[in-house]
This record gives structure tokens, C-alpha cells and sequence, in this order.
């Protein structure tokens, strides 16, 4: 979401670490199987896979946001949307995109053969109280002023080194306070009866970020094959509050917040996001606004990569510090059960680019659809 920097820097300790691509698919869903691709967006006669997008209707509503939200980016691909939506209502079949006016742009994935990353993000719904008391003794912070001087690290901050007026909430949970920081964002139930409260992304203190996720693998505590949000919260559930205080200190920086009531969750663009119907991206490869046709690999409630896909529409709305080249963030959606699918995605599938007659690929303007004697050149590869 806006200025939602620090969510990624985990998720992306992550990847690091899990990621790699082998000669043969394994279980994160790699395919192997479009032949080499050549450059980071290839036109393709027709994307090389089977079934319609099961999420119109998300992807449908996502647009109806972004011209809500953002005018002028619905202005610049219109043409796309209409095309798109168009293609939805005649069946959405890949192998008639062009018939509606759609060029399709494969990318070329992270190992040039077409296996694309995903991974996952959410907003987390917190419980906590105005003041402290009982269980709810773990503060949540606004933004203070900085002036000239460096704010505190995270271990000064739990130490109490910021003055309680910059205090917002009290949580029940330190580890929920921190992937709340890792996710960006949240909403707040102060148990009071009345709606959720919107905490927003306000800043960092300036700290560089190390992963609890890589001390955890160091420390030969979790495997690397096992990392995910959901090890290191089963790791801190059988730990001593003590213990999981001194792992998230060996993450020096730490985020602040900033309630907003009626609030909606946003991506960088400012438009309320769809679950399933939008990614963080890369803008310096896949700008805002651009529209994905996305095989995206299902897991099982554990987890585990079932070797099935489903096809997805999902629009570009968001950034994030390590989401860079041939990787996606979907957003999954508010609360525990999309933070389950969201802790567990560090898989591979395939996206298409898809643009209109009159869209705009910017970034990538060279790579225009061959001429006919091209196109049939390329059809027999």
C-alpha cells in the first residue's frame, strides 16, 4: 500500500532464501516448459495455456475502483480495460485475444523460461485497547518528529525510548505488532463495538532492516526449506516472550503508523484493492495500471505447491522495496485466513502482459508485435 515499504523487506528475506530455480519443475511450481524467452517481455502469437480467468467479476470491481480512485489511470488504459472486458463477455478464450484488439506480452521469469515469482501479502486485523491494561501492553507508534536527529532502533523503542505520547495502541501481541510492520498496514478492532480502525504506513526510523527470518535459518532453528511467515510465528509460539523480544531486536527497523477511520486498503496508485485482483510489481518493468494474465500455482491449506493452477486478471497497483523484475506480490485479502495464503506464497507461474490497440507499454515500447511474416515465424518455434 502507499509508501508500504517495509512489508516486502521479509517477504523478500524470503525469496532470497527459498528461491532458485533447478533444471527440472520442483515443488514452488516452476514449468520449464515455454522454451527460452529472450527478452523481460517476448510477444507471443497466443499465451501457451489452457482454461479462462475464474475472477472476472474481482477483476471487473478492480477496475470500477480504479476509476473511482485514479481517473487519469483508467484514462491511460482504457483501451485495454474495454478490450479486456470485452474478451471477459465473449468467454475469454487465449487463443482470441487478438480478435479483441489484445496483444499478449509473456515474461521471460526469473530464469528466462517463463516461471514468473510469486509471493503474497494481506492486512492483518489486530486486537488492542486505547490504553493499557491487562494483556494489552504492547504499543503500536505514530510517526514522531525527527528533525535533524536519528530515531531509536527497534531494541530502544521495546526499551521505551520514545515518549508514550507518540503512543496510538496497546496489541495483545508483540509478534503481531511486527508483521503488522511487515505487511505495512492494518486494521485495528479496539474492541469497543464500533468499526475497525485503519492503521496506515507513516515512516521508518531510518535503521537498516535484518531479517528474523535469516537469524532464525543461521541459528539452525528453522530449515530454509521450511521459512514462512507461519514457521517463524510457530516458532515464536513455543518460545518465551522473552526469547522472541531478542529475535525481533535483531531487526533494528522498526515502522510507525497512523489511524484512519473508514479507511480502505490502498496500493501505491491510492485505489482500493480487490483480494486476488491486484499485485505489487516492479514499475520500472510492469508500470501502474497495467493489466496481468496470470497463471497463478495453487497450494494446499499446509502449503504445498498441488500442481494445479488457475488463471487470474489482476491489475498492478502496488510497489515494494523487494518486489523487483520477474516477481509479483498478490494481495490476498483482510485478516487470518488470507494471512494463511499469503504467509505460505513463494511460488512460480506464468504472467502475460496483455495490452490494448491503443494501450500503452511504455518501458517497453520496442517490443511491438512482429510483422506477419514474424508472427508466422514465431507461431512455429
Amino acid at each position: 500500500m502507499k509508501g508500504r515499504w517495509g512489508k516486502y523487506l521479509l517477504c523478500g528475506v524470503v525469496v532470497a532464501v527459498l528461491a532458485g530455480c533447478s533444471s527440472k519443475p520442483t515443488d514452488h511450481g516452476q514449468q520449464y516448459k515455454d522454451g527460452r524467452l529472450d527478452q523481460p517481455l517476448e510477444w507471443v502469437s497466443q499465451p501457451n495455456t489452457k482454461g479462462v480467468p475464474m475472477n472476472g467479476k474481482d477483476y471487473s470491481a478492480q477496475l470500477m475502483e480504479i476509476k473511482r480512485a485514479s481517473p487519469s489511470l483508467f484514462s491511460r488504459n482504457t483501451s485495454t480495460y474495454q478490450a479486456v472486458q470485452s474478451w471477459l463477455a465473449s468467454g475469454a478464450d487465449t487463443r482470441q485475444l487478438s480478435q479483441f484488439g489484445l496483444s499478449a506480452y509473456q515474461m521471460e521469469g526469473v530464469d528466462n523460461y517463463g516461471n514468473v515469482q510469486f509471493t503474497g501479502y494481506y492486512t492483518p486485523v489486530l486486537q488492542a485497547r486505547y490504553t493499557q491494561q491487562g494483556e494489552f501492553r504492547y504499543p503500536l507508534y505514530r510517526m514522531p518528529a525527527k528533525g535533524k536527529r536519528r530515531l531509536p532502533n527497534r531494541a530502544s523503542i521495546y526499551s521505551g525510548a520514545l515518549d508514550s505520547r507518540y503512543i496510538i495502541a496497546y496489541t495483545n501481541s508483540l509478534m503481531d505488532n511486527f508483521m503488522m510492520e511487515v505487511q505495512g498496514s492494518g486494521y485495528v478492532d479496539f474492541g469497543n463495538g464500533q468499526p475497525l480502525v485503519f492503521f496506515g504506513y507513516s515512516g521508518k526510523n531510518g535503521h537498516a532492516y535484518h531479517s528474523i527470518g535469516k537469524v532464525l535459518i543461521d541459528r539452525g532453528e528453522v530449515a530454509k526449506a521450511d521459512m514462512s511467515m507461519q514457521a517463524i510465528r510457530q516458532w515464536a509460539a513455543t518460545h518465551s516472550e522473552a526469547e522472541v523480544r531478542e529475535l525481533l531486536e535483531q531487526n533494528p527497523s522498526f515502522v510507525f503508523f497512523h489511524p484512519q477511520s473508514f479507511a480502505l486498503v490502498k496500493g501505491a496508485s491510492a485505489v482500493p484493492l480487490i483480494a486476488k485482483a491486484s499485485v505489487a510489481s516492479d514499475r520500472s518493468l510492469i508500470p501502474a495500471g497495467t493489466t496481468l494474465l496470470a497463471e497463478v500455482p495453487l497450494l494446499d491449506n499446509q502449503g504445498k505447491f498441488t500442481g494445479k493452477y488457475e488463471m487470474r486478471l489482476v491489475v498492478a497497483l502496488d510497489v515494494g522495496g523487494a518486489i523487483k523484475g520477474q516477481h509479483f506480490d498478490l494481495y490476498q485479502g483482510i485478516g487470518p485466513e488470507a494471512g494463511h495464503a499469503a504467509g505460505y506464497y513463494n511460488h512460480y507461474g506464468r504472467v502475460w502482459v496483455l495490452k490494448g490497440a491503443n494501450g500503452e507499454l511504455p518501458l517497453f515500447g520496442a517490443y511491438q508485435p512482429p510483422s506477419a511474416a514474424g508472427k508466422a515465424l514465431l507461431a512455429t518455434r
